[in-house]
């Protein structure tokens, strides 16, 4: 790949050496890599490995740099043509996300540290398609602070050369430099001289004196530059003559890091200097201005990798603690000292290599690299609907299992839900302009899962789906009808535009025979294909999470429920009670509790209170946010399913739960028939009577109901993949 990184600057610091290493790794795997920085200490070793790089004032948040950083960067991405731009801090984040935008170039980043989020400062950071947090503390902040989801971050960690920071080096070049005595003790320290950074650094000039009275002729190496070196650099110099000799040597900013760390016996510090000294088997104190961990050993571990050995979280370093620790390192026997420097590195080697960190790197560049092939999804898509969004869900895990070069773009009535539950690309479904854009650029048009094509909801909806379909077939698109369930279409001219639309579609795959008869019954005899609804691809969530969802509505555990699902539905006066009655009869008779579920909250709340209000019986219901693979999950630990809604009968099936339908629409008989399940009832015409005979046949014929079910659910799920395999196909073809 070719791969641009973006970063403030190259000097000394844990996130530019982070920076440094993975481009260096990544240049020797062979990816052509470049950087724009405002330069630093480190770009002639970048240079040296060949890196290109590119000088801009990413370092200031003044107008006029930022202005010149932007036009640098526009000119830099046209040149380097770039398959990803990687930013890895907030301002060449901020203005690389437009220009990226603009010139559809992938666009990830990488939190190497918390920030400030107040004012402005929260909407003008961008986090990019992807983002790599080097912490799992920075996953949660960037969760809980900038509603990132959980699944568009990558926690990776800050990979060590090993070569390079290796037990085998001496430090003996820095020593001499610095005029130190190599057979008294040295201690090492690492960091940005910043006043946020040097707080441990400050601390150890303090306690200078304390250290030389407990360990005679101790000398302090301090690397680093920033903003407070000098001010360190003086009190340094005041303890040198106060004690009458070099017992605080202060470099300054510096590039060979791993002399500086090979010189010592002890070292101090956080983050990526602290693990680059267990790279060199140094027995290290984990310090810094976030927080104090102390001297670093098996038992810390778990502690100091849920902080990325950033201490965040931890009490406050103080000097005596410190004067204590380092007193006590010294003071180790040497095969003490040995053991916890070969256990630091055997650390690095398990979860530390910059190895890893490549990976971690390019498995987020591959998630948002350029496809070679773009589909957009039109559907009844950001509505808060557990069916639909279910199958929005299932068609993106369905197409990502066959292939990584298929983008997909979703015409959504909620762009930024769907952004940020499902992270695919989203526009608005009624920006017309925007609709037409993303069509234009597109390869195909994916019109479903769901029932789009019916009039029974209405005319406008129906003419809605059509018009989308046309545009994209008057820009030569093809355009795939993926498991749809059509019909019914009752009113005569709306059966001759969906005629017209659907005879001049490239590919035509239907969930279920039924909506196969429909369209022969339009007169249409173009080949179609009867797949299954793509929501059989859908994975559940897991048992645990399912269960808590049940407690989480009062459910008694270890009881048999039924799953019900109703809607809001015209002329239905005489069939609520009756709905309640059934519902009491299931408690009675068979020991079952009535669970409710709600598949679209805001249009389910109000009925499904309406029935509880009318049952003798208790009942629950299950009101908290779930998305469509918890819904499911929950349904999936029923013994039946009483369901309205189509898409809960649909998990029903998925999960293999027996169920039976309460059909307001002929789409939900026809899918009961698919099914071998039986129907309660019509609900405009609803007999109590012989909806509870109906329940009392599938309880005594239990098992066998099951066990077909089962088996359909199997053929269903195979089924499916059908529509992948072809959508694929379409695409391949569209490229030759």
């Amino acid at each position: 790949m070719r791969i641009l990184m973006a970063t403030m600057g190259l000097d000394i610091g844990g996130a530019e050496t982070h920076i440094v290493e993975l481009a260096k790794e990544l240049k020797s795997e062979g990816h052509d890599i470049a950087i724009v920085s405002n330069g630093g200490v480190y770009v002639p070793e970048i240079t040296a490995a060949g890196i290109r790089h590119y000088q801009a004032p990413l370092h200031q948040r003044s107008l006029l740099a930022m202005t010149q950083a932007w036009l640098i960067l526009r000119r830099v991405i046209q040149e380097e043509r770039p398959d990803v731009v990687h930013a890895h801090a907030r301002i060449p984040a901020f203005l690389c996300s437009g220009i990226c935008r603009r010139k559809r170039v992938p666009f990830v980043t990488t939190a190497h540290w918390v920030f400030d989020t107040s004012g402005i400062l929260r909407y003008v950071t961008n986090w990019g398609q992807r983002t790599v947090a080097v912490s799992e503390d920075i996953r949660d902040y960037l969760i809980r602070e900038y509603g990132t989801p959980a699944d568009h971050i990558t926690v990776t960690i800050n990979g060590i050369d090993t070569d390079k920071f290796s037990p085998a080096l001496t430090g003996a070049v820095v020593v001499a430099e610095f005029g130190l005595d190599p057979s008294a003790p040295i201690l090492s320290y690492v960091s940005r001289m910043d006043e946020d950074r040097a707080l441990v650094a400050s601390q150890l000039i303090d306690i200078a004196p304390e250290l030389d009275r407990a360990i005679p002729g101790i000398q302090l190496l301090i690397a680093g530059g920033g903003n407070v070196f000098d001010q360190l650099k003086a009190k340094a110099d005041k303890v040198n003559a106060r004690l009458g000799r070099q017992c605080v040597a202060m470099t300054g900013p510096r590039t060979d890091i791993n002399e500086i760390v090979a010189a010592g016996q002890i070292f101090v510090g956080v983050s990526r200097s602290a693990l680059e000294a267990m790279s060199a088997e140094k027995p290290v104190i984990v310090a810094g201005n976030e927080g104090y961990h102390g001297l670093f050993g098996p038992e810390k571990l778990a502690e100091a990798q849920a902080g990325n050995f950033c201490c965040r979280g931890l009490p406050m370093s103080d000097p005596q603690t410190l004067l204590a620790d380092v007193v006590a390192a010294f003071r180790l026997p040497q095969e003490e000292k040995e053991r916890l420097g070969a256990y630091g590195r055997q650390v690095i080697f398990e979860y530390y290599s910059v190895r890893r960190m490549a990976e971690d790197c390019l498995s987020v560049y591959e998630k948002v690299r350029r496809k070679r092939y773009r589909v957009v999804m039109s559907g009844y898509y950001g509505f808060a609907n557990a069916g639909d969004d279910a199958i929005l869900e299932s068609i993106k895990q369905a197409i990502q299992a066959v292939s990584d070069d298929v983008s997909v773009t979703v015409l959504s009535n909620d762009p930024e839900l769907t952004r940020k539950q499902y992270g695919l690309e989203a526009i608005p479904r009624f920006r017309v302009l925007r609709v037409f854009s993303a069509l234009r650029r597109s390869d195909a048009l994916l019109s479903g899962g769901g029932s789009l094509l019916q009039d029974t909801t209405s005319t406008r909806s129906l003419l809605y789906y059509l018009s989308v379909i046309r545009c994209a077939q008057l820009l030569n698109k093809p355009v795939m009808l993926y498991a749809n369930g059509v019909g019914p279409v009752r009113k005569p001219v709306n059966r001759r535009r969906v005629k017209k639309v659907v005879e001049r579609a490239t590919l035509v795959t239907l969930r279920d025979h039924s909506s196969a008869r429909e369209l022969t019954e339009m007169g249409i005899s173009r080949p179609v294909q009867v797949t299954a609804d793509p929501v059989f691809h859908l994975m559940p969530a897991g048992l645990d999470k399912s269960l808590k969802l049940l407690a989480a509505a009062g459910i008694p555990q270890d009881r048999p429920f039924v799953a019900a699902s109703v809607r809001e539905w015209p002329n239905t006066e005489t069939f609520w009670p009756a709905l309640a009655g059934l519902c009491d009869h299931l408690r009675r008779k068979h020991g079952l509790e009535i669970l409710f579920l709600l598949m679209q909250p805001e249009r389910d709340r109000e009925p499904t209170a309406r029935v509880r209000s009318m049952m003798e019986e208790p009942s629950y219901v299950l009101d908290v946010p779930t998305t469509p693979r918890e819904l499911m999950g929950a349904l999936g630990q029923a013994k039946l399913c009483l369901a309205m809604r189509l898409h809960t009968l649909i998990f029903a099936a998925r999960m293999a739960v027996p169920a039976m339908g309460l059909v307001y629409d002929p789409k939900v008989a026809s899918y009961l028939e698919e099914l071998d399940l039986p129907a309660a009832g019509q609900v405009e015409n609803f007999d109590g009577g012989a909806a509870m005979r109906r329940a009392d046949t599938l309880m005594a014929d239990y098992d066998a109901v099951l066990a077909r079910l089962r088996e359909k659910s199997a053929q269903l799920t195979q089924a499916a993949c059908e529509n992948e395999r072809m959508l694929l196909e379409l695409l391949e073809q569209t490229k030759r």
